[in-house]
Order: C-alpha cells, then structure tokens, then sequence
C-alpha cells in the first residue's frame, strides 16, 4: 500500500506589519536580570570578608606562635639581646644653650702725640704684658720743649729771687718811711707775678715731659696683640681714626648665652644663697668640653623679643682654648640629683599610652615595665619608678622582644652572656 501523503496546514500567513501587537507574547529584557545580581553577590562577599577578616587576622599571629614553639624567636630559640645593670647615681641637670666668647677688655692702641715712628717694639700675635712697649714715636721734638721750659724757668727764678730782695728792702723802708707805700705795694706785686710765672714754667716743664711719656706708648694691658696697622717711618697724628695695634684681654674671658625665662628664677635663687654654678663649654657639636668656669652674673632685663635673658660666665682660660668672637655650646650645671636611679636612655621605650622598659628576670626571660622617667642627660636616664638599681634592662634587640619572651642576653661593655644558676 502506498502511504497517504498528509499535506502540512500551513496557517493563513499574514502581513507583518497587519499582525496585532497584543498577540505577541511580552517578555522582560534579559539585561536588567544579569546588572541586579553581581551587585547582590559583591555586597555579600564584601560582608562576610568584613565579619571574618579580624577573627582571621588575630588568629594568624597565635598560629605561628605556636608553629615558631613559644615567646622566643620565629624559630622557638631565644633572642639575642644587648642589657646593662641600672645602677645608683648622681644625676646632674644642665641648661643646654648656645653661646659666644667676650673678651673682658680689648684696646686700641693709639698715639696722643705727632710724630715719626721710631721703632715698632711688639711682633704681631705677641702676648703683651701691661706697661710693655709697643711703638717709639721720635722724642727729640718733646726734649727740645723740655730743655726750654727748663732755661725759662731758670730765667723767671732768677727775676723772682731779685723781686723778693727788693720787697725785703722795700719792707724795711717803709717802717722807716723812706718810701711810700705806693712803691711797696708794687713790689709785692711783682713778687706775686714772678711766682705764677714759676708756676707756668713748672707747667711747661710737666708737659714737655709728658709728651716724652706719650711718645713711649706702652701697652695699657695684658693680653694678645693683633696684627701690626703701622709700620716703622710712618707719620702718625693725634687725630687719626686707626690706631697703632688691638690688645685684647683672654686670661680671663667671658661667655654670653641665653636662658630661658622660666628657668630664670631656678638660678637667681641658688646665686642669692651664695652657691658658685659650674658652667661648661663645649664645642659646636657638644662632644668636646673647651674650658670650665662659673656664672658671673645675670642680665637686669629680659629680652621681650625672645623671652630670655642674659647670663655671663666667666673662664680662666689658662690655655686659651677660647677665643673672643667664638661660638659654643654653654652648659650651666642648675643641680645634681644623689643617688637617683640611672640606666642607658636606649633602653627606655616610648608608646602612646606609656613609657616603658624590657626587665630581664632571672629566668632570662623579659618583663614589659611602665617606669617614670626624670632628667635625661646624654645616655643615660633618670628613672623615678618602675626600675631598682641592680636590675637588668635590654639596650638593643627590643625591636624583636614581647612580654615574656625567652632571651640570650650579652651585657654592655664586652662582658660575656648573663647566666642563670
């Protein structure tokens, strides 16, 4: 048999444009499903990562502790460490400020005379004692106005001594009243006019020997002397502006800095109770002490400006360390605390919320101890509480060190491990 063949119904076809549009199913565009649901997954991730990342990151530590095998080192064996004793001390306090030497005196030497100069007696950079001769001016000018008012006084002597064999005759006269008054009293007169003339003489005598004195020009001082501004042969005058040669005074010498004015009142009243205060000076990188003396005085003002006043030491300086004009770092010693409790400042440890040190037990092991500190003076520190004297702090190595961990401790100063019976 020959199957039938089923022709296909093929529904009536339409005009696109003729078909209506509520036949035609509506479905929602998938883009707005595949923007919604990323966003919902990232929030949810973002929440559980913000729930567990602390829990995760508390536990990482304590897990490598317990890896690591204790409080030592990442590998469980002590850390090496650098410790040294606290011990009982004096702790001295400072006033740490800049100063600069001031010669106490420094001259210029000049010439009160006109003249040549004869001769330059000094070398420069000679120290020069008081009363030495420096420079010569030529003296013949001066011994020619000596030996005159010397021949002038002479002269008026002699009219003097005639006047008063006159007057003694006159006087003698007139009692007999051979004379008239008249002619006495002239003589008398004249007596009194030959002694002012003597006196000017001796006057002129004084002065042409003080010129000779000046033209000797001495030093008015001890110290150091400059370098030479005139030289032999020169013509040098009364009224010139430059001098002959600078002296200035270096044994003693004196250092100018400035204290606070807070601390003002620490030091006026240790000097009103008559104690001496030790200052130091140091060199500009205050590593090298220069010289010691002691405060001299204290300036009758404060500076407005900079809220401190003046202080003055002075310095013997017996091997001229100190130079006039030069900086240093002055150290004014206020007081010094006996018997404080003292350990190196590296070890002291610095937190927000404390200060602290690393005590080493004697199990070698190290204790996190809050302390009080006081005056910090160099390396070292002045500890007020939380340290005794004899115990034993951690210097370096602390960077690697927590409350209780195991360490291998090296004492400062070479010495060998610290050991525990």
């Amino acid at each position: 048999m020959t199957p039938e063949i089923v022709e296909p119904i093929h529904a009536p076809q339409m005009p696109r444009g003729d078909a209506p549009k509520a036949d035609l199913p509506q479905h929602p565009q998938p883009k707005k499903k595949r923007s919604v649901w990323p966003w919902i997954i990232l929030l949810v991730l973002a929440g559980a990562a913000a729930y567990f990342f602390p829990r995760l990151a508390k536990q990482v530590p304590a897990q490598a502790a317990q890896k690591g095998g204790g409080k030592g080192g990442n590998d469980g064996r002590p850390v090496p460490v650098v410790a040294d004793k606290a011990r009982r001390g004096d702790m001295p306090v400072f006033l740490d400020e800049l100063g600069s030497v001031l010669a106490f005196n420094t001259v210029t030497v000049r010439t009160r005379v006109d003249g040549e100069v004869m001769k330059v007696a000094y070398q420069e950079g000679q120290f020069v004692k008081q009363g030495d001769l420096l420079v010569e001016i030529d003296p013949r000018p001066f011994q020619v106005q000596l030996e005159q008012a010397e021949a002038q006084l002479a002269h008026d002597q002699a009219l003097l001594a005639n006047a008063h064999l006159d007057y003694n005759r006159y006087q003698i006269l007139l009692k007999q009243d051979a004379i008239p008054k008249q002619q006495f009293d002239t003589q008398d007169a004249l007596v009194r006019q030959y002694d002012a003339t003597i006196k000017t003489d001796q006057a002129a005598i004084d002065n042409a020997r003080l010129q000779l004195v000046y033209a000797h020009i001495t030093s008015p001082l001890t110290g150091r002397i400059g370098l030479r501004l005139v030289d032999q042969g020169n013509i040098v005058h009364a009224t010139d502006t430059t001098g002959l040669a600078v002296i200035t005074q270096l044994q003693p010498i004196a250092v100018i800095f400035n204290v606070p004015e807070d601390s003002l009142p620490t030091v006026t009243k240790k000097m009103s109770s008559g104690e001496t205060l030790t200052v130091y000076a140091y060199d500009r990188d205050s590593k090298v002490k220069i010289a010691t003396g002691t405060l001299l005085t204290i300036d009758n003002q404060i500076d407005q400006t900079s809220g401190t006043v003046k202080f003055k030491a002075v310095f013997e300086n017996k091997d001229l360390a100190l130079f006039p004009n030069q900086f240093v770092n002055a150290r004014l010693l206020v007081e010094t605390k006996h018997g404080a409790t003292i350990v190196p400042a590296a070890a002291v440890q610095r937190s927000p919320q404390s200060t602290f040190v690393y005590v080493v037990k004697p199990d070698n092991t190290v204790e996190v101890r809050n302390i009080v500190t006081g005056t910090i003076e160099g390396d070292e520190a002045q500890v007020v509480s939380g340290v005794e004297p004899g115990e034993t702090v951690v210097i370096d190595g602390i960077d690697k060190l927590q409350q209780g961990s195991k360490v291998n401790v090296r004492m400062a100063g070479g010495r060998g491990p610290k050991t525990t019976s």
